[in-house]
């Protein structure tokens, strides 16, 4: 009888009885390419400072260009933060806050964003969903309308890494944390400059600056000064599983998103690290 319990409780695994930090013992099962969820998501990102702090003047022409495309993709928008959060970590940090609630509180912006964009396109059905939202049925609400929005900060929030005063982890890796994780089809991020120059093209060294048209991140990874997106996003491209690469446009210029989603290369490409599988 004992023996036979034994055998009913125990559960055969590659993984039993070993430590999962040994990379040696997990790579014949986490080696495996992953499925692919939502193969024919298109993600994008709208950028907080660059796009939503211009007003209407930004807004309503990419809101224009989104309605237009509708029809042909099925969107998942993801806003960021923008002059606010920066108010926002200012306080803060005078106040003495640890990273981990500085977080929550430019995630927060984020999230405003978000709820103005799904208004503009409340009309075509669109609605602002939170993260457990788009974590667990997202393709029910991408059944039911054509694109949903949400906040492209990643829900770290208390638990972001404490290796640095700011937040690391923001809007541009949240989004391609997102996109990756759900096999997107691709991933557009959208800004006010034409792609990634070989220095900030509004700095005092702009006239020097020369557009990258195709790029790596582990060529960007060894580029000193500003980048249009998140540094950190090139750590989590490094390691991506299913997206290729990634295309940054500019959102000031009319059909430049369209162009992206269409497949055409009208801004900077960034590779990662992940290979067709």
């Amino acid at each position: 009888m004992a023996e036979s319990t034994n055998t009913i409780k125990h559960v055969a695994s590659p993984l039993a009885r070993q430590t999962l930090q040994d990379s040696n013992l997990t790579r014949p099962v986490a080696g495996v390419q992953p499925i692919r969820l939502l193969p024919w998501l298109q993600v994008v990102k709208i950028g907080g400072r660059s796009i939503m702090d211009r007003g209407a003047e930004a807004i309503l022409p990419i809101v224009d260009e989104l309605r237009r495309l509708l029809p042909e993709h099925r969107l998942l928008i993801l806003t960021g933060a923008g002059i606010r959060a920066r108010h926002l970590y200012g306080v803060g940090l005078d106040l003495g806050l640890p990273v981990g609630s500085l977080a929550p509180l430019a995630a927060s912006e984020a999230g405003q964003n978000g709820h103005i964009l799904a208004s503009l396109l409340a009309p075509e059905g669109v609605s602002y969903v939170e993260h457990p939202t788009i974590a667990s049925q997202l393709a029910i609400h991408l059944a039911a309308a054509r694109a949903v929005v949400g906040s492209a900060f990643p829900p770290y929030h208390h638990h972001e890494f404490p290796n640095s005063r700011i937040p690391t982890h923001r809007a541009d890796t949240g989004a391609f944390l997102l996109a990756d994780a759900l096999g997107a089809a691709g991933l557009t991020i959208v800004e006010d400059v034409d792609g990634v120059y070989t220095a900030d093209p509004k700095g005092p060294n702009g006239a020097q600056a020369e557009l990258l048209r195709e790029t790596s991140a582990a060529e960007l990874a060894k580029q000193e000064g500003s980048l249009p997106f998140d540094r950190a996003l090139l750590d989590v491209m490094a390691t991506a599983r299913h997206l290729e690469r990634v295309q940054v446009v500019n959102g000031l210029v009319p059909g430049r998103l369209t162009a992206a989603l269409r497949g055409e290369h009208v801004g900077t490409i960034v590779r990662t690290g992940a290979h067709a599988g």
